[in-house]
């Protein structure tokens, strides 16, 4: 119990200082050009590749796992050399 009063008071203070920050913070005159836009997409694509990829290694290790498939085995039977 005494941990969870002291994880609580940490995730409270923590939330505390950045919403102050955010409060206390000035704006900021900064200029973003063309290419910062198609940054940030190229970065989006990114990591939605980046995550369709991860569903799938997932996915197929599922079904592998489904049917009973070994990890040390290719799709001939043979072991990995």
């Amino acid at each position: 119990m005494r941990l969870l009063r002291k994880r609580g008071c940490l995730v409270l203070s923590v939330l505390s200082v950045l919403l102050g920050s955010l409060v206390l913070a000035s704006p900021a005159e900064a200029y973003l050009d063309p290419g910062t836009g198609s940054m940030l997409v190229s970065a989006l694509i990114g990591i939605a590749a980046a995550i369709a990829l991860a569903l799938k290694m997932t996915w197929y290790r599922f079904v592998g796992w489904l049917r009973g498939k070994s990890r040390g085995t290719a799709r001939g039977g043979a072991p990995d050399a």
